[in-house]
Protein backbone atom coordinates (compact mmCIF):
# COMPACT_ATOMS: atom_id res chain seq x y z
CA UNK A 1 0.00 0.00 0.00
CA UNK A 2 1.04 3.69 -0.37
CA UNK A 3 2.02 6.34 1.53
CA UNK A 4 -1.33 8.69 2.78
CA UNK A 5 -2.34 11.53 5.32
CA UNK A 6 -5.25 10.61 8.02
CA UNK A 7 -6.37 13.12 10.09
CA UNK A 8 -6.47 12.06 13.97
CA UNK A 9 -9.44 14.36 16.06
CA UNK A 10 -7.42 15.60 19.44
CA UNK A 11 -8.78 17.58 22.42
CA UNK A 12 -8.40 20.99 21.68
CA UNK A 13 -4.78 22.09 23.16
CA UNK A 14 -3.11 19.02 23.09
CA UNK A 15 -1.80 18.72 19.34
CA UNK A 16 1.46 19.72 19.87
CA UNK A 17 1.61 17.36 23.21
CA UNK A 18 0.64 14.38 21.25
CA UNK A 19 2.73 15.40 18.30
CA UNK A 20 5.81 14.73 20.47
CA UNK A 21 4.04 11.74 22.21
CA UNK A 22 3.64 9.92 18.26
CA UNK A 23 7.68 10.94 17.69
CA UNK A 24 8.98 9.46 21.16
CA UNK A 25 7.17 5.97 20.24
CA UNK A 26 8.54 6.37 16.62
CA UNK A 27 12.11 6.74 18.50
CA UNK A 28 11.00 3.91 21.22
CA UNK A 29 9.75 1.35 18.35
CA UNK A 30 6.38 1.24 20.09
CA UNK A 31 5.04 2.70 16.23
CA UNK A 32 6.70 1.48 13.45
CA UNK A 33 8.60 4.08 11.38
CA UNK A 34 8.31 2.36 8.07
CA UNK A 35 4.43 2.67 8.86
CA UNK A 36 3.85 5.75 10.58
CA UNK A 37 6.21 8.37 8.00
CA UNK A 38 5.45 11.50 9.42
CA UNK A 39 3.37 13.95 12.03
CA UNK A 40 2.51 17.55 11.93
CA UNK A 41 0.23 19.84 13.28
CA UNK A 42 -0.90 22.15 10.60
CA UNK A 43 -0.25 25.83 11.22
CA UNK A 44 -0.74 28.76 9.25
CA UNK A 45 1.50 32.08 9.70
CA UNK A 46 -0.07 35.22 10.81
CA UNK A 47 1.16 38.92 10.71
CA UNK A 48 0.08 41.44 13.01
CA UNK A 49 0.20 45.10 13.11
CA UNK A 50 0.36 46.87 15.91
CA UNK A 51 1.68 50.41 16.89
CA UNK A 52 3.79 50.37 13.28
CA UNK A 53 5.58 47.12 14.69
CA UNK A 54 5.05 43.41 12.58
CA UNK A 55 4.73 40.53 14.60
CA UNK A 56 4.60 37.03 13.08
CA UNK A 57 3.14 33.94 14.76
CA UNK A 58 2.07 30.57 14.24
CA UNK A 59 -1.62 29.61 14.24
CA UNK A 60 -3.14 26.23 14.50
CA UNK A 61 -5.58 26.24 11.56
CA UNK A 62 -7.30 22.34 11.88
CA UNK A 63 -7.59 22.91 15.75
CA UNK A 64 -8.12 19.43 17.36
CA UNK A 65 -6.69 17.92 14.90
CA UNK A 66 -3.20 16.03 13.78
CA UNK A 67 -1.83 14.99 10.47
CA UNK A 68 -0.55 11.38 10.20
CA UNK A 69 1.20 9.92 7.10
CA UNK A 70 0.95 6.31 7.37
CA UNK A 71 1.86 3.67 5.16
CA UNK A 72 -1.07 0.77 7.05
CA UNK A 73 -0.84 -2.49 5.89
CA UNK A 74 -3.12 -4.79 5.51
CA UNK A 75 -2.22 -6.91 7.98
CA UNK A 76 -1.52 -5.60 11.19
CA UNK A 77 -3.02 -1.94 11.03
CA UNK A 78 -5.14 -2.59 14.44
CA UNK A 79 -1.46 -2.80 16.12
CA UNK A 80 -0.25 0.78 14.94
CA UNK A 81 -4.07 2.43 15.39
CA UNK A 82 -4.91 1.36 19.04
CA UNK A 83 -1.37 2.66 19.61
CA UNK A 84 -2.14 5.80 18.36
CA UNK A 85 -5.96 5.78 19.40
CA UNK A 86 -4.28 4.94 23.51
CA UNK A 87 -2.42 8.41 23.89
CA UNK A 88 -4.16 10.47 25.93
CA UNK A 89 -6.22 13.19 23.68
CA UNK A 90 -6.74 11.42 21.35
CA UNK A 91 -10.10 10.82 20.35
CA UNK A 92 -9.71 8.86 17.22
CA UNK A 93 -9.52 8.95 13.48
CA UNK A 94 -11.72 11.07 11.36
CA UNK A 95 -14.55 9.43 9.80
CA UNK A 96 -14.40 5.77 11.22
CA UNK A 97 -15.21 3.98 13.94
CA UNK A 98 -12.74 2.56 16.52
CA UNK A 99 -12.88 -1.20 15.08
CA UNK A 100 -12.50 -0.16 11.60
CA UNK A 101 -9.72 0.83 9.56
CA UNK A 102 -8.87 4.48 8.98
CA UNK A 103 -9.81 5.94 5.36
CA UNK A 104 -7.28 8.40 4.53
CA UNK A 105 -8.00 12.10 2.87
CA UNK A 106 -7.63 12.65 -0.41
CA UNK A 107 -4.34 13.71 -2.10
CA UNK A 108 -5.96 16.61 -2.98
CA UNK A 109 -7.11 17.76 0.51
CA UNK A 110 -3.35 16.87 2.17
CA UNK A 111 -1.70 18.89 -0.74
CA UNK A 112 -4.25 22.19 0.27
CA UNK A 113 -3.45 21.84 3.97
CA UNK A 114 0.12 21.08 3.39
CA UNK A 115 0.74 24.27 0.90
CA UNK A 116 -1.68 26.60 3.47
CA UNK A 117 1.19 25.33 6.16
CA UNK A 118 4.19 26.17 3.60
CA UNK A 119 5.23 22.17 3.84
CA UNK A 120 5.36 22.01 -0.25
CA UNK A 121 5.26 24.63 -2.67
CA UNK A 122 2.37 26.64 -3.64
CA UNK A 123 0.73 29.58 -2.07
CA UNK A 124 2.15 29.78 1.62
CA UNK A 125 -1.04 31.17 3.18
CA UNK A 126 0.06 34.05 5.63
CA UNK A 127 -2.89 35.25 6.58
CA UNK A 128 -2.86 38.84 8.61
CA UNK A 129 -4.76 39.81 11.01
CA UNK A 130 -6.97 43.13 10.37
CA UNK A 131 -9.60 45.14 11.93
CA UNK A 132 -9.95 47.53 9.37
CA UNK A 133 -13.45 48.41 8.24
CA UNK A 134 -14.38 50.97 5.11
CA UNK A 135 -14.62 54.31 6.35
CA UNK A 136 -11.56 54.03 8.95
CA UNK A 137 -8.62 56.64 8.78
CA UNK A 138 -5.41 55.26 7.76
CA UNK A 139 -1.75 56.12 7.84
CA UNK A 140 0.76 54.39 4.87
CA UNK A 141 3.89 53.89 6.85
CA UNK A 142 5.79 52.00 3.65
CA UNK A 143 5.88 51.75 0.23
CA UNK A 144 5.82 54.90 -2.34
CA UNK A 145 3.09 56.78 -0.44
CA UNK A 146 4.67 56.67 3.06
CA UNK A 147 3.38 59.23 5.10
CA UNK A 148 -0.10 60.20 3.52
CA UNK A 149 -3.09 59.54 5.19
CA UNK A 150 -6.67 58.14 3.93
CA UNK A 151 -9.62 56.32 4.46
CA UNK A 152 -10.05 52.85 3.79
CA UNK A 153 -12.17 52.25 0.39
CA UNK A 154 -12.11 48.91 -0.17
CA UNK A 155 -10.89 45.87 1.43
CA UNK A 156 -9.64 42.72 -0.03
CA UNK A 157 -9.02 39.67 2.57
CA UNK A 158 -7.79 37.35 0.46
CA UNK A 159 -4.97 39.48 -1.32
CA UNK A 160 -4.53 41.22 2.10
CA UNK A 161 -4.89 44.43 0.68
CA UNK A 162 -6.50 47.71 1.13
CA UNK A 163 -8.03 50.44 -1.03
CA UNK A 164 -7.20 53.76 0.32
CA UNK A 165 -8.32 57.03 -0.87
CA UNK A 166 -5.39 59.86 -0.19
CA UNK A 167 -5.03 63.52 -1.78
CA UNK A 168 -2.51 63.59 -4.25
CA UNK A 169 -2.87 67.17 -5.36
CA UNK A 170 -5.50 68.03 -3.95
CA UNK A 171 -7.59 65.34 -5.68
CA UNK A 172 -8.78 62.09 -3.86
CA UNK A 173 -7.30 59.32 -5.45
CA UNK A 174 -7.69 55.54 -5.11
CA UNK A 175 -3.97 53.57 -3.71
CA UNK A 176 -3.82 49.73 -3.52
CA UNK A 177 -1.62 49.30 -0.42
CA UNK A 178 -0.51 45.92 1.41
CA UNK A 179 -2.10 45.41 4.96
CA UNK A 180 1.66 45.23 6.66
CA UNK A 181 1.63 48.96 4.96
CA UNK A 182 -0.74 51.16 6.64
CA UNK A 183 -1.58 51.80 10.15
CA UNK A 184 -4.96 52.58 12.24
CA UNK A 185 -5.21 56.13 13.32
CA UNK A 186 -6.79 56.58 16.57
CA UNK A 187 -9.87 59.87 15.99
Amino acid sequence: MAKSWYIVHTYTGYEKKIERTIRTKLDERELDSSVVTDVKVPEEEIVEVKDGKKKTRKNKFLSGYIMLEMDLPQLGWKNTCSVIRSIQGVTGFVGTNPNEKPRPISNDEAKNILMKTGEIKGDKNVRIKQDYAVGDQVKITAGPFATFSGSVEDINAEQNKLRVLVQIFGRATPVEVDLTQVEKLVN
